[in-house]
């Protein structure tokens, strides 16, 4: 399959380079970002993420996109559509999500991204349901969920990949229908 790349009227979300590794790398390092995970992902952890992200392109045509500004070029962090690897109650699933480096947030990239994500899953490869979760604790990604059209299914789960007792093992879990992505807003 050929890989799906797409632009938005600000971003371009691409395959990844290896060039990515590094600014992805420090994101991925700080703590602002990653407030809401168990704690910041070191170099290695990151790096097989990227691996993992490239070998989606390599074997679906589509997964995490890696976003730049179109304005500058710059690589500001992930967008896009994965396969979560941990088995939950409501998979299998195709999950959209991102992770911006800290800069980025305030502008609407993620929302803009992610509507993106949204078309490619229910327009072009015709899924018919897209998941999205976050720790409870992370209401700016919940914000996001809403402005893309996803709705609170009010569940609260706990993260199996997160350590017991960990402030952010409790997850929200949100949902849209490709019959609700075609209804619009």
């Amino acid at each position: 399959m050929t890989p799906i790349e797409l632009e938005t009227p600000r971003l371009r979300l691409r395959r990844w380079r290896e060039e990515d590794r590094e600014p992805f790398a420090a994101l991925n390092a700080d703590p602002r970002v990653m407030e809401h995970f168990p704690a910041p992902i070191p170099r290695e952890r990151s790096d097989a993420t990227v691996d993992a992200c490239m070998a989606a392109f390599a074997t679906r045509g589509w997964g995490n996109w890696a976003v730049e500004r179109m304005d500058t070029g710059e690589f500001i962090g992930f967008t896009g559509l994965s396969i979560p690897q941990r088995q939950f109650h409501f998979s299998p699933c195709v999950e959209v999500g991102w992770r911006l480096a800290h800069a980025h947030w305030g502008h609407g990239f993620a929302s803009e991204a992610a509507r993106a994500a949204l078309a490619v899953g229910f327009e072009r490869l015709g899924l018919e349901e897209i998941v999205s979760m976050t720790a409870c604790t992370n209401t700016r990604s919940q914000a996001v969920m809403r402005r893309i059209g996803l709705v609170d299914t009010g569940e609260v789960f706990e993260h199996l990949g997160v350590p017991e007792g960990h402030p952010v093992r409790p997850h929200v879990l949100f949902k849209l229908a490709a019959a609700q992505w075609r209804a619009g807003p």
